[in-house]
């Protein structure tokens, strides 16, 4: 079965998928968080050091995009062509506020002709493969046949389906119906995505559709490293591991942002990893609220000196 580590805005930029590669491994491909182009048509220099080839080498990285104009697509597309990507991603499922406000992510499935106009727009000139990762509604499961109607009109290298709606954002359980039944008339590769925290969940989904070729982790694969490589047979992960990738990250992060920055981006990433340690709750609150590098750098100190790693 294949792996994909899904785009984490904040989370699984182009420094954290090289240092979780070198350091853990396990996943077949990286889904990048966005690139939301402008109509100057322009990368800007964060994006550059997103997709990079320099910052991505030995990494299977694709590229996501996040509008609602085929135009703009069409261009990043391209430019990310010559830039050597054979594959880039739509999304369709970011359901943040401030992205759905725009018209764009998990918005687009609100209104199926103004989908339909957009994937024309695309799959007429695209010169990349494309996948779509998408939420099976916007505000009811009910939607989704309709939706999946409109994705068969279109030559989706791959259908990526998180499967709840927009209204439901990461809460509540997944809808198995809706992957049922892209995997029975999905003219597209259909990969499942949501609530896959562990190697037991991966081990009921496999039980459940045996012969899947795909699944895609995030909020799980965040919380534990080292899950990919688990789920191939491999080891947890270690403490002296955790500690490498926790300075490897916060280097390079210094290096890119400056230490507040550097120390806000790492903050993003203990959030889910400190579920890890017996004890990291308490924690939690500290860390996450202080806005001094040296008391998060003390709360780090302290986990790795007092806290002992969980046994699962």
């Amino acid at each position: 079965m294949e792996l994909y580590f899904a785009p984490m805005e904040g989370v699984t930029t182009a420094r954290f998928r090289r240092v979780h590669r070198e350091l853990f491994g396990g996943a077949d491909r990286y889904y990048m968080p966005f690139i939301s182009p402008t109509s100057d048509h322009r990368f800007t220099p964060r994006e550059l050091r997103e997709v990079g080839e320099e910052n991505n080498a030995g990494v299977s990285a694709v590229p996501q995009i996040l509008t609602k104009s085929a135009g703009d697509f069409l261009w990043a597309a391209d430019g990310l062509a010559q830039m050597g990507y054979a594959e880039v991603d739509l999304n369709l499922g970011c359901p943040s506020a401030t992205v759905t406000a725009k018209g764009k992510g998990a918005a687009l499935l609100r209104d199926g002709a103004a989908l339909d106009r957009l994937l024309d727009g695309i799959f007429s000139r695209a010169q990349v493969r494309v996948s779509v990762k998408t939420r099976i509604g916007y505000g009811d499961v009910a939607e989704f046949p309709a939706l999946l109607e409109i994705f068969n009109r279109y030559p989706i290298s791959e259908l990526i389906l998180h499967c709840r709606t927009r209204r439901e954002m990461y809460a509540g359980e997944v809808h198995y119906e809706a992957f049922e039944l892209a995997r029975r008339e999905s003219r597209a590769r259909v990969c499942f995505n949501g609530n896959l925290f562990a190697p037991a969940d991966v081990a009921a989904f496999r039980g459940r559709y045996p012969g899947e070729r795909a699944v895609m982790l995030g909020r799980g694969a965040a919380a534990d490293p080292a899950l990919f490589r688990r789920l191939r047979g491999g080891p947890g992960a270690s403490r002296e591991e955790l500690q490498t990738f926790h300075e490897r990250l916060y280097a390079g992060y210094r290096e890119d942002y400056g230490g507040v920055n550097a120390m806000r981006r790492m903050k993003e990433l203990w959030g889910f990893i400190l579920g890890l340690f017996d004890g990291g709750e308490q924690l939690r609150r500290k860390m996450m609220r202080t806005e001094d590098t040296g008391v998060f750098e003390d709360c780090v100190a302290d986990v790795f000196a007092r806290l002992a790693l969980r046994d699962e």
